[in-house]
């Protein structure tokens, strides 16, 4: 099972300077909740965003640049690339971003885990729109703001339909 895990705004926005829109723990913690012990790929910008590995995760970035090495991440230089190797550990992966990744991949996926938050914010990085003919939304809880959490929000699941 390949799983998209993205948040983002009422616009699909997801990013803007290479950094998340809000910082919502109860978010972090599904986050960490759903991919620990699996695999993710992400892209080497929002792995810079990070700074550093994933723990209790393989962490395998995307990157087309050549002499770019860092400790503890597999790098490889495509989203096929990075599916294989996922694949071998583990049946369960997870691409967490950014925008460029998501694009390449929202067409190879069997799940989207979306965090869909009440804000309205700035961007410079989106989601590409969610096709409800392709997705069917099949989970739904919402969060209320609270002292730590500065949005309401949602946790979605979307499943990809199975064409006949």
């Amino acid at each position: 099972m390949t799983t998209i895990v993205v948040a983002m705004g009422e616009k699909n926005e997801i990013g803007f300077e290479n950094k998340l829109l809000w910082h919502l723990p109860k978010d972090l913690k599904h986050f960490k909740d759903i991919t620990s012990g699996h695999p993710v790929i992400m892209g080497r910008k929002t792995y810079e965003s990070i700074g550093k590995p994933l723990p209790n995760r393989t962490n395998i970035v995307i990157s087309r640049k050549k002499n770019w090495f860092e400790e503890g991440v597999l790098i490889v230089g495509s989203v096929k690339e990075a599916v294989k190797f996922a694949k071998k550990i583990d049946e369960n992966i997870f691409i967490i971003g950014g925008g460029n990744i998501y694009e390449q991949t929202v067409d190879i996926v069997d799940r989207l885990e979306v965090t869909l938050v009440k804000a309205d914010l700035e961007a410079d990085t989106y989601f590409p729109k969610i096709n409800l003919n392709t997705w069917k939304k099949t989970e739904e809880v919402f969060h209320e703001k609270d002292e730590k959490n500065q949005y309401d929000f949602y946790f979605q699941t979307f499943e990809r339909i199975k064409s006949e």
